[in-house]
């Protein structure tokens, strides 16, 4: 069996599908990263919470021993023959599990790269970290350039962190969100009120059902999908994403489509899960953790002969971060054919600690040690 792509779905996988069949299964898990980094970690580093050592979980530290990781780039995908070519080498299945994610486009977005900074990869995230440090304060804008994108709460979340970070600094702050979105959170109502209050509260402009389509470096300003401009002083953008060139085979109108209850492509033997995929759920891990749960339960059953059971709910919980400690939760699902649902806890101090609890219980699981990041500067 292999699994490509080390993130919340292939490690999801590659644990539950080798803590139960024993020997019967050889389950090899490629990617081309050095480690994992949480989503919510990212912005942990940008806001000088935490160092990145502190967040990053090394693939090689894995230490459950069904898995067999390969750090490699993989460059095309045979999904008949579920053949596999890599950096390393081709690896060919009995089982293919596609969990790559979706590659992000700083340069599809003109002016991006040389006039403002994303924030969605590991390694923009931790630069941008550096640009807010060095920032005198000013005009900011938090923008997403196309759609569909990953996480959605994120761009509110740095709107809010970034306010945070500049007026704890004593800084001139002007914040503004430009989102493709009506409402900040789709599924639930109150989560999107809540998230508008706390913008009306802290004077961030909202400016929502617009894309930024590029920057103009030398005047310093976003050119907006309805023809309209922004100044900034300093830009934190969601970049471009698409489906890995590796997949480009597999997919229609440009992702991988799958039974959106069992995630089976088009292919026997052949799953897709998470930001790769159409399934319908947004992009985030948390969804895509929770298909790959399927998968394996799935697989798991077909190993031991009986049958392929598990059904994905399109069930998630995302959290979603204030500033000033207040974190909340949202319990979102999304059902094919249905209008997705969502309910909201908190905000509240007390769902920080269980923010904290899940990474935590997830680094466990899957690395098989504790976690639990010291504050920016403290040893590590």
């Amino acid at each position: 069996m292999v699994v490509l792509g080390a993130g919340f779905g292939g490690l999801e996988v590659a644990t539950a599908v080798t803590s139960e069949p024993g020997d019967d299964v050889e389950l090899t898990l490629i990617d081309q990263a050095e480690g994992f980094v949480f989503g919510f970690s990212k912005l942990d580093v940008m806001f000088g919470r935490h160092e990145p050592g502190q967040v990053l979980h090394p693939y090689a530290g894995m230490v459950n021993p069904g898995v067999r990781f390969v750090s490699a780039e993989i460059t095309a995908v045979d999904p008949e023959s579920k053949r596999v070519e890599t950096s390393a080498g081709p690896f060919e299945a009995d089982i293919l599990v596609v969990a790559l994610g979706a590659d992000l486009d700083p340069q599809a977005t003109p002016g991006l790269v040389e006039g403002g900074h994303e924030f969605y990869t590991v390694a923009g995230a931790f630069a941008a970290a550096d640009a807010l440090r060095d920032f005198g304060g000013g005009k900011v804008v938090v923008a997403v350039t196309s759609t569909p994108f990953k996480c959605p709460p994120a761009p509110s979340e740095t709107a809010l962190l970034t306010y945070e970070y500049l007026t704890s600094r004593g800084l001139p702050c002007d914040v503004t969100l430009v989102m493709p979105l009506g409402t900040p959170i789709p599924p639930s109502p109150d989560a999107s009120a809540a998230v508008l209050a706390a913008f009306a509260e802290r004077g961030i402009t909202w400016v929502p059902e617009r894309l930024v389509r590029a920057l103009d470096p030398a005047r310093k300003v976003a050119l907006l999908s309805d023809d309209t401009e922004l100044p900034y002083d300093l830009f934190l953008g969601v970049p471009v994403h698409r489906a890995p060139q590796a997949v480009a085979g597999m997919t229609v109108d440009g992702w991988i489509p799958v039974d959106p209850l069992t995630l089976e492509t088009a292919y026997p033997g052949v799953y897709a899960v998470g930001d790769v995929t159409s399934v319908g759920t947004p992009k985030a891990g948390v969804f895509a953790e929770g298909q790959a749960a399927v998968v394996a339960e799935r697989i798991i059953g077909s190993v031991r002969g009986g049958a392929a059971a598990g059904q994905y709910d399109g069930r998630g919980v995302c959290y979603l971060e204030f500033g000033g400690d207040q974190v909340a939760k949202v319990d979102v699902r999304f059902v094919a054919g249905q209008r997705p649902v969502g309910s909201l806890i908190g905000p509240s101090t007390d769902l920080a600690a269980d923010k904290t609890a899940f990474g935590a219980d997830r680094i466990r699981r899957w690395f098989g040690r504790e976690w639990a990041p010291l504050s920016a500067g403290a040893d590590s």
